[in-house]
Formats: C-alpha cells, sequence, structure tokens
C-alpha cells in the first residue's frame, strides 16, 4: 500500500519568528512547509507550490491575508485548499470577516504552536478520503446519504428532505463553521428567497428531532457540526 503523500503547508506572516517557531512544529509533525514574508509572496508561492493549507496573518504587508484568501479562492485550483488565518485576539470583526470569504478555521495570537499543530492535524482529519462509503460515522450516529436516513444508536431518527441535508452539509465538514448566505445558497438554492428564520427552524427541529445536541450556533456567523 502506497504511503500518503507529505502534505504541504505555507506560512505567511511578516514575524520571522512566527515563521521560525511554526515552521519547525509542523516539519516536526511531518509536513512541508513554505514561508513568505508578505501577501504579494504568498499569493506567488501558492499558484506554484499548490498547498494544501495556507496559513496566513491577517495583518500582512502588500497584502493582507483576507486579500490573499479572497484572491486564491476566486481560482478553481484553490476553491478546496484549507485556509487557517492568525489573528489579534480582540479582532473579531477580521475573524468573521475572514469565515465569510472561506477560511476554514483562525487561531488567536499570541500562538501556541501545540495549539496550531493540533489544529492543522483536526482539519486534514475532517477533508482526508475515508473509504468510500455512503455512510458517516459519528460515534453512535450514522448519516446515510443514499438512503436519507440518519441513525443513532440504530435507532431511526426520521428527519425532513431539508432538515436532512442540512445536517448532512454540517457533518461533511465537522467544526467548520458554515455561514448563513452558504447555507440558504446551497440547501435552498439562489432562486428561492427564503429568511435566516427558516435556517433557525430547521435547525431546532434537528436537534429535536436527534435528541442529542450537535449542531453549535456561532453567534452572528453562522452554525457548525460538533459533537460533544
Amino acid at each position: 500500500m502506497a504511503a500518503a503523500p507529505i502534505k504541504k503547508i505555507l506560512i505567511a506572516d511578516d514575524e520571522p519568528d512566527i515563521l521560525e517557531i511554526v515552521g519547525y512544529n509542523l516539519q516536526k509533525e511531518g509536513y512541508e512547509v513554505h514561508t513568505s514574508k508578505n501577501g504579494d509572496e504568498a499569493v506567488e508561492l501558492a499558484k506554484k507550490i499548490k498547498p494544501d493549507l495556507l496559513i496566513l496573518d491577517i495583518m500582512m504587508p502588500k497584502k493582507t491575508g483576507i486579500e490573499v484568501c479572497e484572491i486564491l479562492r476566486a481560482q478553481t485550483a484553490f476553491k478546496e485548499t484549507l485556509i487557517i488565518f492568525l489573528t489579534a485576539m480582540s479582532d473579531e470583526s477580521s475573524q468573521i470577516t475572514g469565515l465569510e470569504i472561506g477560511a476554514d478555521d483562525y487561531v488567536n495570537k499570541p500562538i501556541s504552536p501545540k495549539v496550531l499543530v493540533s489544529r492543522v492535524n483536526a482539519l486534514f482529519r475532517r477533508v482526508s478520503p475515508k473509504e468510500a462509503s455512503s455512510v458517516m460515522h459519528f460515534g453512535a450516529m450514522q448519516i446515510d446519504t443514499i438512503k436519507f436516513m440518519v441513525t443513532i444508536g440504530g435507532e431511526e431518527k426520521v428527519l425532513a428532505k431539508k432538515e436532512f441535508e442540512l445536517l448532512h452539509l454540517l457533518a461533511s465538514r465537522p467544526g467548520r463553521v458554515f455561514l448563513r448566505n452558504e447555507i440558504l445558497s446551497q440547501i435552498w438554492g439562489n432562486e428561492v428567497i427564503v429568511g435566516d428564520r427558516t435556517i433557525d427552524v430547521h435547525i431546532r427541529k434537528i436537534r429535536q428531532k436527534l435528541g442529542i445536541d450537535c449542531i453549535t450556533t456561532v453567534k452572528g456567523v453562522g452554525y457548525k457540526f460538533d459533537l460533544p
């Protein structure tokens, strides 16, 4: 059986200490690490090496992390690339903006290398292709994407079609925050006009029918699937 290819990570930050410390810890974990000191370098290097994950400082010279994210997300080659933002602890508006334009996670500064490495590992686990199967397993919960069936401890939980689609969307990327607009677009489509209240009602029904709290509300942003 062939070994899995080594994941490539590009870190972009204008602080040399962060590049060195974070790079060292990720290399020690077995990742191939590349670094850049500003936003322009990050865009060019990303196009060249096609990283599996980008770690972007929000406040960088030449181009901010948010601008880099917007530029790359607009290109087909980077639609599925994972992106983590490094952000100042109090910078809530930047965190929300980052999630809205397609970031998968963010880590607050000052950075704990151990925390960052664990977040990186968790992100890769979430998107790693499991064995080809129509059934998603989360502890006692199983989501069968062909039969449109959810079971918990062997007991079937009956969901309406849109409720199932919404649960499946959130469960497809555990821990990732899905924005309200993103949910509306993917579940109801752009041609159907529904309000935020529609999402809230469906989330409440899913919680009631499943009887477990697996969907977390991220206030002012959206929802994420996160089993306790």
